[in-house]
């Protein structure tokens, strides 16, 4: 009975992750490097919540959540998402507004994952600062969730070719991240996921299939 049990339990995680992850794949399918991308940054919101100690189940539910950050982005039009250079100050706007589009898209759920979902799709571009979106939060403000997602998220932003620009090395990507220490990113998480970067870089390396 308990081996069933057992079964049964490891049978639903493995159900959750891949409705998770077709369901971010259907949010953004119009860009080829959506797997990937997907896949590198919820593994690096993983290795972030391992080093911040928290319990197993707890890193796999950031790991999880993250992966729907972007989930709003399917109410930004193509001319947009994928336009292969500068966005005028207009359309700028519009693109921010993944968001709390994002946000709204998942909230209002009794399932703890949706909710940490909706929390990280909503935070995960505010800034240390304030100077971020869609609210300006400040500081503790941001829940750790969107902290430690925007390292992520830039992170393999920087490290990836995107339409608009091919990827900066790694030893640059390093310098744009620390020179955001405090005020982009949440200066204690930064260092950690620094002095970590060889199993980030693995996690690259890993995704690259």
């Amino acid at each position: 009975a308990v081996q069933d049990l057992e079964r049964s339990q490891s049978e639903l995680r493995s159900s959750q992750e891949e409705t998770v992850y077709r369901l971010s794949m259907a949010a953004e399918f119009r860009d080829d490097e959506t797997a990937r991308h997907i896949e590198r940054m919820s593994r690096y919101c993983g290795l972030l919540a391992e080093l911040l100690d928290e319990d197993p189940e707890r890193v796999r539910l950031i790991r999880l959540a993250s992966q729907m950050h972007d989930v709003g982005k399917i109410g930004i039009p193509d001319s947009i998402l994928l336009k292969p250079g500068p966005l005028t100050e207009e359309e700028r706007v519009l693109m921010q507004q993944h968001a709390p589009f994002g946000g709204t898209i998942l909230e209002g759920s009794s399932s703890p994952l949706l909710q940490l979902a909706s929390t990280i799709a909503l935070t995960h571009h505010e800034r240390m600062d304030g100077r971020g979106y869609p609210n300006g939060l400040m500081g503790e403000e941001i829940p750790v969730e969107g902290r430690l997602a925007a390292i992520a998220d830039v992170f393999d932003a920087l490290t990836s070719h995107r339409v608009y620009r091919v990827a900066y090395p790694i030893g640059e990507a390093v310098d744009i991240m620390k020179s955001g220490r405090g005020t982009q990113f949440d200066a204690e998480l930064l260092d950690l996921f620094l002095a970590k970067l060889d199993r980030a870089l693995l996690i690259a390396e890993e995704a690259k299939g």
